[in-house]
């Protein structure tokens, strides 16, 4: 029997990263799982929020306070032994951030935490502590599913981006290419020209939108 019921809140952060889809991990320093890549993650106070708890975590764990696309994703439960320690519900979220501004946290954030590929992540060549490795297939098959409606994509770029830019972290997210044509006109009523190009290299200038 267990003694008692604990609530926690498990944090799913995701970036894009050089082309890929990227998650925040973290190095357990102690028992249970000991060396183990997991979840950041914190127990829910009595007198806080279960989004007040996940925001506690952002901030301790990466030392961002500011308003990120967040989204509840599911609660775990069912498995009595999840936590071998003692009883352990779970709500997890998951949050988006453009990697660009993660730099600005880097001082802040905790040690150990760092950045993983999610397809590495998923793979059989590492081992997650908890039913960690569960929670982050679980998430990334619900941003799979909202990318393919929603504007969700767009919380991963900067205010300013191109139109290749955009394609491409929809391409990331739904894990598979899309047809220039086709894409712009999904896109055409969603966001509007600043006026302003970005020159790279040799290349023709690229126009800059952003969101309307």
């Amino acid at each position: 029997m267990h003694e008692k019921i604990s609530l926690a809140v498990d944090l799913l952060l995701f970036t894009i990263r050089n082309d890929r889809l990227e998650l925040l991990l973290v190095r357990k320093l102690d028992e249970p799982f000991s060396g183990m890549l997991a979840l950041p993650g914190v127990a829910v106070s009595e007198d806080e929020t279960l989004t007040d708890a996940t925001r506690r975590c952002l901030k301790e764990k990466m030392g961002i306070s500011e308003e990120l696309f967040m989204e509840q994703l599911f609660t775990w439960g069912d498995d009595l032994d999840r936590d071998p320690r003692n009883r352990v519900v779970s709500v997890s979220y998951y949050a988006l951030i453009p990697y660009n501004k993660l730099s600005e946290y880097q001082e802040e954030k905790e040690k150990g935490a760092n950045f993983y590929d999610v397809d590495y992540i998923l793979s059989d060549k590492i081992e997650m502590a908890f039913d960690h490795k569960k929670i982050t297939e679980y998430a990334r098959e619900r941003i799979r599913g909202k990318a393919d409606y929603t504007d969700i994509g767009f919380s991963l770029l900067d205010e300013e981006f191109t139109l290749p830019d955009l394609q491409r972290v929809y391409e990331i997210l739904l894990g598979k290419p899309l047809y220039k044509a086709n894409f712009r006109k999904s896109i055409a009523d969603k966001v509007e020209e600043t006026g302003e190009l970005r020159r790279e290299g040799a290349c023709r200038p690229s126009k800059l939108y952003r969101k309307k």
